[in-house]
């Protein structure tokens, strides 16, 4: 019974981290909380996350003869 018991609560556990993960992968946060271990288990995810980021920074210049004022 004790065997059942603890394997629910595991199972509990993982669940709710795996909905947590994909919260945080929708809503974009999940790079402040992954970033110190993958710097330090994965450089060059690291390196992918950074280049992700300033690519997100990043503001395309309007194309000439694009008029805003016109819906």
């Amino acid at each position: 019974m004790a065997y059942l018991l603890t394997f629910a609560v595991l199972a509990v556990i993982c669940l709710l981290l795996m909905r947590f993960a994909g919260w945080a992968r929708r809503r974009g946060i999940g790079g402040g909380l992954m970033g110190p271990i993958d710097e330090a288990w994965h450089p060059s995810a690291d390196r992918f996350r950074r280049e992700t980021e300033v690519h997100e920074q990043r503001v395309l210049p309007p194309r000439p003869g694009d008029d805003r004022t016109r819906p």
